[in-house]
């Protein structure tokens, strides 16, 4: 029997896993703990781990995991920017779910930027408290606005099909430009400066590399447009937080949506309301009246949670059963 030890349990993960394993019958231990080089020697004596987004496998970790037999590590999500992949080597095979619902990631970017466009966060709590006044609530048309994407795969290809619907023009970005995309679904791509310069709305679909690492920094923000709107639900460590900050507080930024954060592997997806730790630049984020903050949520529908069960038990179960798996990662 295949020995899963799973890491960074919630309550919704052991519920699914539970169901969808009466198919497969893996033996699997839930933990909570985050896999770490710390906490790696609780998977000695099992086959696979399964990990998520704030799960570290850097050197150490991967040392620790191969020494202690373990021969799989299955990511449940589609990006591996936690797992040191240059220090994997013939003992260990990373895999992961490429694609689980870019709808549920690309709608969760609109739903930020209307949010922060039409000010629905502020009316909420207004409305609660019987307060209906309209002072502060101004917004703007999406219509006929410049959207900048930065990272046009399959979520960024969603997010343009809903920004043409609401008949914007769309410029893209990306490392490897899909032409054939560009003209079937009317977006341009251009350089990244051309991008900063044009956009109104700049929202990023990319993922994480060496390459992007901070790309949005105090360079770039100043060849933004003066009130521009930022959308990131991609990675935390796209965007320098001290230099967001301080743009935000300039007033070069109308408004900035985030559903990840640079250094949210402590805070993100856990409840830390009774606890003392605060970080301190996330917490003036948290402050700032144009700026909405989300928990790694944007993944988090129905549709995307069944795709990432199924495809992480099947990842498992090819690689054992044929020592590869069309999920793998690689250098």
């Amino acid at each position: 029997m295949i020995k899963i030890a799973f890491f960074d349990t919630k309550e919704y993960d052991k519920k699914l896993f539970d169901e969808y394993n009466k198919k497969y019958g893996y033996e699997i231990i839930y933990l909570e703990s985050k896999l770490n080089s710390e906490t790696a020697p609780l998977a000695k004596g099992f086959d696979v781990v399964c990990i998520f987004v704030n799960d570290i496998v850097d050197e150490k970790t991967i040392k620790i995991l191969e020494e202690d037999g373990v021969k799989l590590i299955a990511l449940r999500c589609a990006g591996f920017n936690n797992v040191d992949i240059k220090k994997i080597d013939e003992k260990l095979t990373v895999v992961r779910v490429p694609a689980y619902s870019p709808y549920a990631v690309a709608e969760h970017a609109v739903a930020l930027l209307l949010s922060i466009d039409r000010k629905i966060y502020k009316a909420y709590q207004r409305t609660k408290k019987y307060n209906f006044t309209l002072n502060g609530l101004l917004g703007f048309d999406i219509h006929g606005k410049t959207v900048g994407v930065i990272g046009s795969g399959k979520i960024g290809k969603v997010f343009i099909d809903i920004m043409n619907g609401f008949g914007c023009r769309v410029l893209a970005y990306d490392k490897f430009p899909d032409e054939k995309a560009a003209k079937e679904m009317n977006f341009e791509y251009v350089d990244l400066d051309t991008l900063y310069r044009e956009s109104d709305i700049i929202s990023l679909h990319c993922p994480l590399t060496d390459e992007n690492y901070k790309m949005i920094n105090e360079e770039s923000l100043d060849k933004m447009k003066d009130g521009v709107v930022l959308i990131n639900t991609s990675r935390g460590k796209l965007i320098d937080t001290k230099s967001l900050i301080k743009k935000l507080e300039q007033g070069k930024i109308g408004g900035l949506g985030l559903d990840v954060y640079e250094d949210e592997e402590e805070i993100f997806l856990n409840d830390m309301s009774n606890s003392y730790i605060r970080d301190e630049e996330l917490s003036i984020l948290l402050t700032m009246p144009n700026v909405v903050v989300t928990s790694h949520q944007a993944f988090f529908t129905k549709e995307a949670l069944n795709k990432i069960a199924l495809d992480t038990c099947e990842n498992i179960k090819e690689f054992f059963e044929t020592g590869d798996c069309k999920n793998k990662v690689t250098v």
